[in-house]
């Protein structure tokens, strides 16, 4: 399944909490429905984001990890 996302974000080599503080200033920029691709390399990237897009109502479309990348794709709530 390959999945369309209007926006990317690199955070590869970055450490907890600067994935998620990066993500969140970007998804609050996008419009409702948006997609979100991330590449990260920090393993708490996974748990991290998974709770902030429970918290805050969004979408986790799909994570998937490779050779120490993970990957995450994002739907912003409509709201």
């Amino acid at each position: 399944m390959t999945i369309e996302a209007q926006e990317e974000l690199d955070a590869r080599g970055l450490h907890c909490p600067e994935p998620l503080l990066l993500v969140r200033n970007r998804v609050r920029k996008m419009s409702g429905g948006g997609i979100l691709h991330v590449r990260a390399t920090d393993p708490s990237t996974e748990r991290d984001l998974a709770q902030f897009c429970q918290f805050l109502g969004h979408v986790m479309l799909q994570c998937s990890e490779s050779q120490g990348v993970y990957e995450f794709w994002i739907q912003k709530s409509a709201s």
